[in-house]
């Protein structure tokens, strides 16, 4: 999505090098997403289910 929208930024984190991240955003398993601080989801998921994230991370959409 951060490539396709100048309103969205993708930081992508090094869990093994940064290891106070991984545990301040309880990462277990890769790819981990976390977005706003507020909404987050491991794996990969189809993209109309990772939009539904963003639009919950918003406020837009129910948290499921």
């Amino acid at each position: 999505m951060a490539i396709e929208s100048e309103r969205v930024r993708g930081d992508m984190i090094e869990s093994a090098e940064f290891p106070q991240l991984a545990n301040k955003y309880f990462v277990t398993a890769v790819p981990k997403v976390v977005i706003n601080d507020e909404v987050d989801f491991e794996g990969a998921l189809p993209e109309k289910s990772s939009l539904d994230k963003v639009l919950e991370a918003e406020g837009v959409a129910k948290k499921t």
